[in-house]
């Protein structure tokens, strides 16, 4: 199968799930906030705004160049990352949104694939930002977007949520900061 042909229905896809999944998230950040929630990472949090639908964009115009063929195991490590994606929102369950939120109160999840490591969403996310575009045969956005989206997790959003996490861990999840 041409690439040419895939791309568009792949990014549309990715567009409508993360669609969904951004209603499911803003549900959830209302009822964070309705319970006292305080937001760590405000400032980082546009970036990762701006790079996703950059990263669609990206695999979208790359994936459409002549000659570029679906790479059906790069094809299967998305689909297979995408019961990963839902074992982490159905874990954290109300938790779960695209914020770094501490509800007072709360603690942390430690179940499901959190058993298995500290971030499995930025696990999964790293994936399907590789396997996505080169799925398609955009293996430059694969690149560029595996980078920056590491860069961002490194450097800015897991210390933000590790701070967070102490917040939870020393009952005081009213301290601001994380950046």
């Amino acid at each position: 199968m041409k690439a040419r042909l895939a791309a568009p229905l792949l990014v549309g896809a990715l567009v409508a799930q993360r669609l969904l999944e951004l209603r499911v998230a803003r549900a959830n950040e209302r009822w964070a906030h309705e319970r006292g929630a305080v937001e760590y990472g405000q400032a980082h949090y546009p970036l990762f705004f701006v790079l996703h639908p950059a990263w669609l964009l990206g695999t979208l115009l790359e994936g459409r160049r002549p000659g570029a063929r679906v790479s059906w195991p790069a094809l299967g490590l998305l689909l297979l990352a995408q019961p990963l994606r839902y074992w982490v929102i159905r874990t954290l369950g109300r938790y779960w949104n695209t914020r770094i939120l501490i509800v007072p109160g709360g603690q942390r999840v430690t179940g499901g694939p959190f058993r298995y490591l500290k971030h499995p969403n930025y696990a999964v996310v790293a994936l399907e930002l590789a396997a996505a575009p080169l799925a398609v045969g955009a293996w430059r956005t694969a690149l560029a977007f595996t980078l920056l989206n590491a860069a961002l997790l490194l450097g800015l959003r897991i210390p933000a949520e590790e701070a967070a996490l102490r917040a939870y861990a020393q009952g005081r999840p009213d301290h601001q900061g994380g950046e």
